[in-house]
């Protein structure tokens, strides 16, 4: 029998989660090559209408939230306040890290360099999902749809349900697209995530810490 983690085992990892999640999306925002596709979709409604990226974000939030309680079938008040709750560590450390990078002087780095540390954002971002979400306390909305839908509909399967996560921010990328024919925010660490980044939530459940197993998942009812 695998011995479950106490308490305190799990406010580590999910401290060190946010942490090592904030570093990574600082990295790609700091280097400015290609955002997240939920953050490039709002950099790109932003840009093709009066509404800010900062209510643009807020907006893709609340959808999500509500989308994750569609699925659900059900409103669960703790899922939802958490959801609420994570955003608020994570968006603040990510400025202080970004801030600290581009000081540091990371946007002078060489080409081929600054690519390495965008891909590099992108595993780590990855890894931090695997950590938070097999804490399962809080999530961001983004990866609580990912983890619903990928225990939902596809059995643990990371890759695919990262996949279709991307399809809603995808779908409105390619539609502003079409009417401006411009993109905003797009870059080689945003394909590499589309590519890579469920595959490696994938990997980084089996080898770091291999031990920390899912938690409280039974409220996720599969479909059968």
């Amino acid at each position: 029998m695998v011995k479950q983690p106490d308490k305190m085992h799990l406010l580590g990892y999910f401290v060190l989660s946010v942490i090592i999640n904030s570093l990574g999306n600082a990295l790609t925002v700091s280097i400015n090559l290609g955002s997240a596709l939920w953050t490039a979709a709002s950099v790109n409604l932003a840009q093709t209408t009066p509404v800010s990226l900062s209510w643009w974000l807020f907006l893709s939030g609340a959808i999500v939230i509500l989308t994750n309680i569609i699925i659900l079938h059900h409103f669960q008040t703790k899922r939802i306040i958490g959801n609420l709750i994570f955003m608020v560590p994570f968006a603040s450390l990510v400025g202080i890290f970004a801030h600290f990078l581009v000081r540091w002087g990371i946007t002078s780095l060489p080409l081929s360099l600054r690519v390495f540390l965008d891909c590099l954002g992108v595993v780590l971002i990855a890894v931090a999902i695997s950590l938070y979400q097999r804490v399962n306390w809080m999530l961001h909305p983004v990866d609580d749809l990912m983890q619903i839908i990928r225990f939902r509909f596809f059995k643990g399967n990371s890759t695919v349900a990262q996949l279709v996560t991307f399809t809603p921010p995808l779908i409105v990328i390619f539609v502003i697209f079409g009417l401006t024919h411009h993109l905003y925010a797009i870059n080689i660490g945003t394909v590499f995530a589309l590519l890579f980044q469920g595959t490696l939530v994938g990997l980084a459940d089996q080898i770091i810490f291999p031990s920390l197993k899912h938690q409280n998942i039974a409220d996720i009812p599969q479909v059968k």
